[in-house]
């Protein structure tokens, strides 16, 4: 720990004071402030073991008194969200034995409460039990061989790239690599391409865990807005030609969390921008494959000019399709950049298990025969939620996404934290639009809300949370729960 102070890890008070509410917005103040900073913490949107500013340059920047900074570190710390050593300064760091909201939205409820916060679906047993049964005999004949596969197993990456080209991307398996999830194929990419201080284009608002990982990488995120009609595509120009960020994170299939789909003009017309700007363009897929209204989308990258495609990395998984507890996969990149990316990998992790890899074959070769039924139980649920909401909670309102996991729900005020934190009570875990966005103190008018679940479970937990909107002011804990138990 002390090794971590000793670096430059800083957090400046006009930057801080920037994801802070207004000091005079509530009351005891100091109180309100170190609520805040605990939950960026939580969040990840404060980074552990960073020094917080002096207390009275943060007070010049809130335009507050210093007493009132001194008030919120004593809170933070005793709290366990803080600690100081005299001449060091004060640092962040967790409360014993409290977890990062990131594990805990991964690791699900801990109650019974209905869960709309992961837009995971679940595998069928008996299709996962088939293809352990398929794979074994394959498991056997590898057991006599070392194992490791830095650019994943050679079956597999010849299997996604001839599934690359089977979509309009003529590609070869040199230019894949196999990665546990897309999470882990941007994190290999921001390390291999980036140094802290660059700037990153990112939409707003985008997938948490990839604003998470360039924040962990110290990049300078630049936000172009995602609305319920799509990008702007002038403002992507703009910003690529007056910021030229190092890198651009997308996700135009399907958008998380808004379900919005890019035209393939605007791609055409993104692309070309990146080129003349030298952006590295990271394109996210993981849902191109949820079409549920629309044929499923081609590569972005086949709207590139001829050999323009060498700026253009592609990530995918089959987390979204498949499994999300296989954690496999892949990112589709210039051959040369594959094999730096590899021995990146090979630092941290050496390779993928040959297990899993071999079960994603098996799985991908049957991805015909599996994902229509798929497809086909996600539109009954989408349509479950919209009447549902439609019924219960007619005030609100939302697009219908040709594909994806989630409805983008505006709820007409900004009320979206709230309003998770007290249905929990009412037994449903949802996230509010804040935990999609680039910048603190937006999207609080939003919800996002996933239908992976069966229509059943939807319709029940909209009814629960019409319920919880209705009571306010919201009762006890206790007594919220009791609305739901009995």
């Amino acid at each position: 720990m002390e090794g971590m102070e000793r670096g430059d890890r800083a957090l400046g008070s006009r930057q801080l004071a920037a994801m802070l509410p207004d000091p005079a917005a509530a009351r005891p103040a100091y109180r309100h402030l170190a609520q805040a900073i605990s939950t960026l913490i939580l969040d990840g949107r404060i980074a552990l073991h960073v020094r917080l500013p002096a207390e009275r340059e943060l007070a010049a920047s809130l335009n507050t008194s210093r007493a009132t900074i001194t008030a919120v570190y004593d809170l933070l710390r005793e709290r366990g969200y803080a600690r100081s050593r005299q001449g060091s300064g004060t640092w962040t760091e967790l409360p014993e034995g409290r977890r990062p909201n990131g594990i805990t939205r991964l690791l699900g409820p801990e109650d019974t409460a209905i869960d709309l916060a992961r837009a995971a679906p679940g595998l069928p047993g008996q299709t996962l039990v088939d293809a352990l049964t398929q794979v074994t005999p394959r498991l056997a004949e590898h057991a006599h061989t070392p194992g490791y596969h830095p650019y994943g197993l050679p079956e597999l990456r010849a299997a996604v790239a001839e599934r690359f080209t089977r979509r309009g991307l003529a590609t070869v398996p040199e230019q894949i690599l196999v990665t546990s999830g897309a999470q882990h194929a941007l994190t290999l990419v921001l390390g291999l391409l980036c140094r802290p201080g660059d700037r990153a284009m990112v939409e707003n608002p985008s997938y948490p865990n990839a604003l998470d990982a360039m924040r962990r990488a110290r990049l300078r995120a630049v936000s172009v807005p995602v609305t319920d009609t799509g990008w702007d595509i002038e403002i992507v120009e703009s910003t690529l030609r007056q910021v030229v960020p190092r890198l651009a994170y997308l996700i135009p299939d399907f958008h998380n969390p808004t379900g919005a789909l890019m035209p393939d003009e605007e791609r055409a017309r993104l692309l070309r921008a990146a080129q003349c700007s030298g952006t590295w363009l990271v394109i996210d897929e993981t849902l191109a494959d949820l079409a549920l209204d629309v044929p499923a989308p081609p590569p972005f990258a086949c709207h590139a000019a001829p050999g323009g495609t060498g700026q253009v990395i592609t990530v995918g998984s089959m987390s979204k399709t498949h499994w999300a507890g296989l954690r496999i996969g892949w990112l589709r990149a210039p051959a040369r950049l594959v094999t730096e990316l590899a021995g990146q990998r090979v630092a941290t992790d050496m390779g993928g298990s040959v297990l899993d890899q071999l079960l994603a074959l098996a799985l991908l070769a049957r991805t015909g025969e599996l994902l229509p039924p798929r497809l086909e139980q996600l539109r009954g649920q989408r349509a479950a939620l919209a009447a549902a909401l439609a019924e219960h909670l007619p005030q609100w309102s939302w697009r219908l996404p040709p594909g994806g996991l989630s409805l983008w729900v505006d709820l007409g005020e900004p009320i979206a934290s709230t309003l998770a934190e007290q249905a929990l009570g009412y037994g449903v875990r949802m996230e509010g639009g804040a935990y999609f966005a680039t910048d603190p103190g937006i999207f609080e008018q939003r919800l996002r809300i996933p239908y992976t679940t069966p229509p059943d479970t939807l319709r029940e937990a909209v009814r629960r949370m019409a319920t919880a909107l209705a009571d306010g002011p919201w009762p006890s804990p206790a007594g919220r729960r009791a609305h739901w138990v009995a």
